[in-house]
């Protein structure tokens, strides 16, 4: 009888356990219902407003400019519905975005901007979704002085500057009479012997000042959106192991496009004369990318690789020798850590041909930086391997290039250098930026931002300081310096607090990009994709970083509680003999 009752008891139990497994089943599979439902709905309307908004303005404005509206619609509205999905193809997109951009855009405008269609909407959907989830959108809460100090002086720059010369004249209404100012009696009006010209203004100076906050500020969200991006240490390793497949790709495609010039198969610039032979050329794109010079009888080459301009690409390889290195001696996986070190190779390479003496200087520069502040180069067991399998595929891969080419880079190089040094060319891009102040608050937003001059004319500043100090003034350049290096010492505080070996390794060789980026002198990196996209996405890394290391640590507790107490020796009586 009491075998039964037992029998019974458990069939009961059985069916206790039968019974909620199926309920749950039942509910994954409603909710898998629901969720086909919502995505098969959402496509259905962006499909919709698609045509019937693309077709007008493919009608009015051309194909290509309908083709991209019929694209941005759906993206807009999916990548709201699942932000961080859309972060993950943002992170994928961006690198060949300047090959769709001309490939298939034709340089339209609204193809330049198609990367923000995932980034914008995801930002907004996961700020929407905190605040249903009543979770804190400002992440870092230390930082929300120095933030909102910089937001606000470029607020007023934008209100103040731009908005007043929005309403100016336009420069081309006015007579050669009214160019300059004059007194009452219509004499010219001198300042140390020169004509004062009337103030007047070329294109739309608001738009410009939103173009302008958008390149200085715009990307700064990504810190949160990288803080809800990556969940757990498995993420931060996809992650790293999706920016090294990435950068294999354009590295290889990079190699494919050099050679393709190198075998006459594209013609390049080599052909033409005069001053076309040292101008990049939308016109002798290659393969992949943008515009390119490819002159090497005049020793000119350079190359865009799958992005707009060379420029980019260069530092797009500036900033995935940083990443591919972090991959290298972070990752547990063996493969992976070979795929950084092919990475590494790849982009070293690519440094060599693409003709761009930043690249050629600042990849091993950057490499050699984090080898130090790392680390890394004291871990011989780490080291030793890395740098002879590095070595190997340098042989391989240089093996393709004529040696005669890489001796003419270096040449190349150093005679830049020395007839131009750095140093002497800051100099010069502050003494400009210095003595065009007028006031406090700068010239205006956007008046020295490359991505502005579609809204009126720009200056050349070619160094990322100067260009703030010209357009932000001193105040706004000491508000942005005051914020980054906030940002750089808060940064630090996480990463260093870590115990995770992983997540410390991944985090320091994150903090040092950000160190080099943030105060880089030399032209303007944090205005530049893809750097200044990875710059803010590696802080909210950081940040997000000590979550994940507590939930390391817990789990780390509990699996050694457990260990110890299966481990643990059962209690015997005081009279049992001891084992020697």
């Amino acid at each position: 009888m009491l075998g039964v009752k037992r029998k019974k008891k458990s069939s009961k139990k059985e069916k206790t356990d039968l019974t909620t497994d199926l309920k749950a089943r039942l509910a994954k599979k409603r909710q898998a219902k629901e969720a086909r439902q919502k995505l098969i709905g959402l496509i259905t309307l962006s499909l919709f407003l698609a045509i019937m908004v693309s077709i007008p303005v493919g009608l009015t404005a051309g194909l290509k400019p309908g083709i991209a509206v019929a694209g941005i619609i759906p993206t807009f509205i999916l990548s709201y519905h699942y932000p961080r999905k859309a972060l993950w193809l943002f992170l994928i997109y961006m690198p060949f975005s300047g090959t769709v951009t001309y490939w298939i855009g034709g340089g339209n405008a609204l193809f330049q901007i198609s990367k923000d269609a995932f980034y914008i909407p995801a930002l907004l959907g996961l700020i929407q979704e905190c605040r249903r989830k009543r979770k804190p959108i400002f992440v870092v809460k230390e930082l929300k002085y120095t933030l909102g100090l910089i937001l606000l002086f470029s607020l007023v720059v934008l209100v103040v500057v731009n908005g007043m010369n929005q309403f100016l004249p336009e420069c081309s209404s006015l007579s050669e009479y009214d160019k300059f100012l004059r007194d009452a009696n219509g004499e010219l009006i001198l300042n140390n012997g020169v004509v004062i010209t009337r103030p007047c203004k070329n294109g739309m100076p608001f738009l410009q000042g939103l173009m302008g906050l958008k390149v200085l500020l715009g990307y700064v969200p990504l810190m949160f959106c990288a803080f809800y991006l990556i969940d757990d240490k498995q993420k931060l390793l996809a992650l790293g192991r999706l920016l090294v497949v990435i950068a294999i790709i354009c590295c290889v495609l990079g190699l494919a496009q050099y050679w393709m010039l190198k075998t006459g198969r594209c013609q390049g610039t080599n052909h033409l004369s005069g001053e076309q032979l040292f101008k990049p050329r939308l016109d002798a794109k290659c393969l992949v990318g943008g515009s390119l010079l490819y002159s090497p009888s005049q020793g000119q080459i350079r190359l865009p690789g799958t992005f707009v301009s060379p420029w980019h690409w260069s530092w797009f390889l500036v900033g995935n020798a940083a990443i591919s290195f972090t991959t290298a001696f972070s990752d547990p996986s063996f493969f992976w850590r070979n795929c950084g070190l092919v990475s590494m190779g790849l982009v070293f390479m690519n440094a060599v041909i693409c003709g761009q003496r930043l690249a050629f200087g600042a990849v091993p520069g950057i490499i050699l930086i984090l080898m130090v502040l790392t680390g890394q180069i004291a871990n011989l067991k780490r080291f030793i391997p890395v740098a002879a399998g590095l070595s190997v595929v340098l042989f391989v891969g240089f093996s393709f290039i004529n040696p005669d080419f890489v001796q003419e880079r270096i040449d190349s190089f150093v005679g830049r250098w020395n007839n131009a040094p750095p140093q002497a060319f800051i100099q010069e891009q502050i003494a400009f930026s210095a003595e065009q102040q007028r006031g406090f608050l700068g010239n205006g937003l956007g008046k020295a931002t490359n991505s502005a001059r579609i809204f009126g004319e720009t200056s050349l500043v070619e160094t990322y300081h100067p260009k703030l100090l010209f357009e932000i003034g001193y105040g706004g350049l000491i508000c942005f310096m005051i914020f980054i290096t906030h940002l750089t010492f808060l940064t630090f505080k996480a990463y260093r607090s870590l115990k995770d070996k992983v997540l410390s390794r991944f985090a320091s060789g994150f903090w040092v990009f950000m160190l080099i980026i943030g105060y880089f002198p030399y032209w303007y990196p944090l205005d530049t994709d893809p750097v200044c996209v990875y710059y803010w996405l590696f802080a909210g890394i950081i940040f997000k970083s000590v979550e994940i290391d507590k939930t390391e640590q817990k789990k780390l507790q509990e699996e050694k509680a457990a260990e110890a107490a299966n481990k643990k020796p059962l209690k015997t009586s005081r009279s049992s003999p001891s084992i020697a």
